[in-house]
């Protein structure tokens, strides 16, 4: 098990007892010896920075990862295609755990996750340009409306440019972010939205 893995599993089990024990948010860097907030959801070993391009990353990322999620759910219901509803399925197993772990990060860096905005709460002509790839609220009551062979379609089309553009946030992030542990997610998050965008347009490509 690499550190960074380790650091995030601490994280993710301090995250816990701090909601258990209804603590608040940590200033950056706060140890283990202490002198923190108890209960703080601090990552073992060295105290790793970040700058503005970790916390953007964070907090657009998170409302993404939610929305497919919800598209996910919404294939399990209404696709009949079972490599299509394993994909679904294999997207909730994968995203949620990212989204906890990006909310670990807020809350260290002392950015309330709960103040973050939600998908059902995007305002599409603020956040559309600022997180690419989230699928609009027309297409996602489109999608609602449809089951069947059309619904895959137009769920596959829809899901590989949610992808894209998580891979260009997460890209963004590689580039210019400075968190460790947060540089390490999006490269997670790079690698896995790739082969699913390519797995996506292979099924795409293979629909009549």
């Amino acid at each position: 098990m690499t550190s960074i893995t380790i650091r995030l599993l601490a994280a993710l089990a301090a995250l816990c007892l701090l909601v258990a024990c209804g603590g608040g948010g940590v200033s950056p860097g706060e140890g283990q010896n202490g002198s923190g907030v108890s209960g703080a959801p601090v990552i073992s070993g060295e105290p790793a920075g970040f700058n503005s391009a970790d916390v953007t990353f964070a907090t657009t990322m998170v409302p993404h990862h939610q929305q497919a999620i919800e598209m996910a759910n919404l294939a399990v219901q209404r696709s009949t295609d079972p490599e299509l509803i394993a994909l679904a399925n294999q997207i909730v197993a994968t995203q949620q755990p990212e989204v906890n772990i990006l909310n670990v990060f807020l809350v260290q860096w002392n950015e309330n996750p709960e103040n973050r905005t939600g998908p059902g709460d995007v305002d599409e002509d603020t956040l559309e340009p600022a997180v690419p790839g989230m699928v609009d609220d027309a297409t996602i009551a489109r999608l609602e409306s449809l089951r069947g062979p059309e619904f895959d379609k137009l769920w596959l089309q829809s899901m590989i440019g949610q992808h894209q553009g998580a891979v260009a946030m997460a890209k963004s992030e590689i580039a210019d972010g400075q968190n460790v542990d947060a540089i390490a997610v999006a490269e997670t998050i790079v690698a896995g939205q790739d082969a699913g965008i390519g797995q996506m347009t292979r099924m795409l490509e293979g629909m009549p």
